[in-house]
């Protein structure tokens, strides 16, 4: 099972951004999430994790403007990105979260990544 990005988008700064994480194929169980990025020519960075029972982490340089939820309906995980800035430019990935008690905020604790999305900010 892969996590499928979507939603990404060209947004001038100040705008909003809502993306999705969806599970191709038929999950057997349901998953933490987390969210990360890359910018060109930088490292992925962690944005946001958010565990089965909806309780959320998120990085500071996103905490007041991103919001991180969940719909287990519909096995769906969103990132809703508000008061975008040039600096929030990356392609943003979700992952699960299969490492259990590893740092949430930490790529090597997840698996299952998927294709990304491009965000592009402008000033």
């Amino acid at each position: 099972v892969q996590l499928q990005a979507s939603g990404g988008g060209l947004v001038q700064a100040g705008g909003s951004l809502r993306l999705s994480c969806a599970a191709s194929g038929r999950p057997r169980r349901m998953y933490a999430v987390g969210w990360f990025r890359q910018g060109l020519g930088k490292e992925r960075e962690f944005v946001a994790h958010i565990n089965l029972g909806g309780g959320t982490i998120y990085a500071d340089s996103v905490k007041d403007r991103f919001t991180i939820s969940r719909d287990n309906t519909e096995n769906t995980v969103y990132l809703q990105m508000n008061n975008l800035k040039p600096e929030d430019t990356a392609i943003y990935s979700c992952a699960a979260y299969l490492v259990v008690n590893e740092d949430p905020t930490k790529t090597y604790a997840y698996g299952n990544w998927g294709q990304g999305t491009q965000v592009t900010v402008s000033s």
